[in-house]
């Protein structure tokens, strides 16, 4: 489970606040204090390790921060047994649970949670959508909810009879997504923009595996499908 790092900041706090920056005369932000880190450090690791992931432009502080300090914040990350994956070109950030050069499992924060069908068939679909639009030369990449809805509909298992309820679940998954910041809300209901992070975080080698996962899910029964889809938090 990831931990929430929280703490009375005090008269630190106050002055990031009031001035809107970090900067502070003294890494120490209570008494008692025995943190190394500054202030937009300690903010940046906390939001690394609650967060799925961050980018310039979700998180462009904090993205900042990361990128003039990536060998400390690296450091302290691999402290918590975490490695850090850094993606310069689409300017996005993930943590991943470090493994031992044996194959040993460390203690982790993080917990694996599975997906639903429903919610694998939207992140096939948004990985695939923003390919064939970035391969056409769009920099931004607008899908519209029935055109998701419509696609996981397709992957509904030949069983299935609940039709109200497989599309109250396939909404669910565009919320949960959504949640994610896999996709971004627009001033338009009902249309999101692709997040650029999607790329980074399911490279084609994971996209073909979750496809063929969706595909070998519509011969299981119901209660056994979401099993095949799981990911670190």
């Amino acid at each position: 489970m990831t931990e929430s790092l929280t703490h009375d900041p005090g008269a630190g706090l106050a002055a990031y606040d009031a001035e809107g920056d970090d900067t502070t005369h003294s890494v120490s932000l209570w008494e008692g204090d025995e943190g190394g880190l500054e202030l937009a450090q300690r903010r940046a690791l906390v939001v690394l390790v609650k967060q799925r992931f961050i980018s310039a432009r979700t998180h462009p502080r904090e993205w900042r921060t990361l990128t003039e300090h990536r060998t400390l914040l690296t450091s302290r990350l691999n402290d918590l047994f975490l490695e850090l994956h850094v993606d310069p070109v689409r300017e996005v950030a993930w943590k991943r649970q470090a493994t031992g050069e044996a194959g040993e499992r460390f203690p982790t924060l993080l917990h694996d949670t599975a997906w639903t069908r429903e919610e694998t068939a939207v992140l096939v679909y948004l990985r695939e959508r923003f390919r064939t639009a970035t391969a056409a030369g769009e920099e931004r990449v607008f899908v519209d909810r029935d055109d998701i809805l419509a696609y996981v509909a397709d992957f509904r298992p030949p069983h299935a009879t609940d039709a109200a309820g497989d599309e109250r679940r396939a909404r669910n998954a565009v919320t949960a997504v959504n949640r994610m910041g896999l996709l971004i809300t627009t001033s338009t209901d009902d249309r999101f923009e692709v997040s650029e992070a999607i790329e980074s975080l399911l490279p084609l080698e994971v996209l073909r595996e979750l496809l063929d996962g969706l595909r070998r899910a519509n011969a299981e029964a119901p209660e056994t499908a979401a099993d095949l889809f799981e990911e670190e938090q």
